[in-house]
């Protein structure tokens, strides 16, 4: 038989409870152990779960927050942080004690954390080496002992508060399952599309349409049946928030980087962002069921409210939203300058020379996917953070245009990958092989989670997925009619 070591795992963690808490320390996704910390995409990243740019923290439980005063009044979970008057998320300080060494770290609440466990980012709090606008966060290294991630803490409450760049400050879908569509394996084998992946319809000539019919539309069709026409897919069960589409997307785009301050006043420019969600309920599905008995009076209200904050185990969702190069597109209808307009290929196009900033582009997009250059960001001292200098200008893209002020800016669908790609095609007199295309995020997915294609092409992967059950369009219900799908996430489990 073989030996069992319960009792001396027992026997540890009832010594850990005894003497204080439990620290994981652990590398942060993106900037690691630290040795890249002179990276200012790794620095802009937001953290996966806390969606945080620019620091690390420590991450603490909802009931160990109000048991060590680490909330800031009043005590509930959308005021641990009482967001300031342009939406900054604010959090207290607590000092983390190990081995004799002490140190003030920012709080952040996360849904989920068990209780009596905390969590630290390493990599941070580097002085030597680096610009000043890089010496961010707090250096956790001193209290990393013995080779052993996990140390035991006393924890107290400190003064002051801590200012966070943070790039999502909602938590919750409240119940829109439209957005994140998900079934339990259970309903997928054995229930038809229609009961968990149903196609909106509206009501047209007194009779139930599918959005997706020709019948509704404000424009006439394009005959997209000639040439090209790109479709990305998104798959939401092989996501896994890791990033590397959006500093993939970064690097390829010449997207600059914007620093702690514009992140915190809602100016970030990454051109992909991946939303995280947590369930309010035990699952998403339960989200769903509850809403439909919110009748949004009386006492029901009291239940809009529990909706905002995530459950005390919730299950989480990442989402990779990037513009959905909508072939109905809401932004070029209210371009005054004709800015952005369509392509036969399906992609959304920038004419950046044209482009007066009028940003009504970005109030029209359902999707929230366009940005705006406040500033001068290439060589502008004010943003020294790369692309400023003869060596920093090296990681400049030459094959795309650098952006200037008062200029609106998207995700292009990577047309200078795939205009590169048919002309190699040209070139060598062939047509373009099978799942030739590729854009910057689904070249650098590592789990396959992004597909990229011309849906013209049979042989193409993504032919394959626009026809697959799981397969929906983000905000149908519009009409946009977006040329990015997303296939629905399918959970292992008996109650989601």
């Amino acid at each position: 038989a073989v030996p069992s070591n319960s009792g001396n795992a027992a026997r540890a963690l009832a010594a850990s409870t005894a003497n204080g808490y439990e620290l994981t320390l652990y590398p942060m996704t993106g900037m690691g152990d630290g040795q890249q910390a002179n990276n200012p995409w790794l620095q802009e990243f937001p953290d996966p779960l806390a969606r945080t740019t620019w620091d690390n923290f420590l991450a603490v439980s909802e009931a160990d927050a109000k048991e060590l005063n680490l909330y800031l009044e009043p005590s509930n979970f959308f005021s641990q942080s009482s967001h300031d008057a342009t939406g900054g998320l604010n959090g207290k300080y607590a000092n983390v004690t190990a081995n004799g060494v002490t140190v003030k770290v920012p709080v952040i609440i996360q849904p989920g954390q068990a209780k009596g466990t905390f969590a630290m980012a390493l990599g941070y709090g580097r002085t030597e080496g680096l610009k000043y606008e890089l010496q961010t966060g707090v250096n956790a290294y001193p209290l990393y002992a013995n080779f052993n991630p996990v140390q035991t803490v006393t924890i107290e409450a400190a003064e002051g508060r801590h200012e966070f760049a943070c790039v999502q400050l909602h938590n919750t879908l409240m119940g829109r399952g439209d957005i994140i569509r998900e079934a339990s394996l259970k309903t997928y084998n054995t229930e038809d599309k229609d009961a968990w992946n149903a196609v909106p319809v509206v009501s047209l000539d007194h009779k139930e349409t599918p959005v997706t019919s020709p019948k509704v539309d404000l424009w006439d069709e394009f005959d997209r049946s000639i040439g090209h026409h790109f479709n990305l897919s998104v798959d939401l069960n092989a996501c896994t928030g890791c990033g590397a589409c959006v500093i993939a997307c970064h690097a390829e785009n010449n997207v600059p980087v914007v620093g702690k301050e514009e992140i915190r006043r809602s100016r970030d420019m990454h051109w992909l962002r991946i939303d995280r969600y947590y369930s309010s309920e035990e699952t998403f599905v339960g989200d769903t069921a509850k809403k439909k008995n919110i009748k949004g009076i009386g006492s029901s209200m009291n239940d809009f409210g529990e909706m905002e904050s995530p459950a005390d185990n919730p299950q989480v969702a990442f989402q990779p939203i990037m513009c959905q190069h909508c072939n109905h597109a809401p932004c070029e209808t209210v371009c005054p300058v004709a800015a952005t307009s369509h392509g036969r290929q399906g992609q959304n196009h920038m004419a950046y020379n044209r482009c007066v900033g009028t940003r009504y582009c970005a109030n029209n997009c359902p999707y929230k996917v366009r940005r705006f250059n406040w500033f001068l960001y290439n060589e502008n001292d004010e943003f020294d953070f790369h692309m400023n200098d003869d060596l920093g200008r090296m990681v400049i893209n030459p094959d795309v245009t650098v952006r200037s002020r008062g200029v609106m800016e998207k995700c292009s669908m990577c047309i200078q990958m795939t205009q590169k790609t048919i002309l190699d095609a040209k070139r060598d007199g062939r047509p373009v092989n099978p799942n030739e295309f590729k854009t910057a995020c689904s070249a650098a997915c590592s789990s396959g989670a992004l597909v990229f294609g011309d849906i013209n092409n049979e042989k193409d992967d993504i032919t394959k997925l626009k026809d697959d059950k799981r397969a929906y369009r983000l905000l149908a219900s519009v009409g946009t009619k977006p040329n990015v799908m997303y296939q629905a996430l399918v959970r292992n489990t008996n109650e989601a």
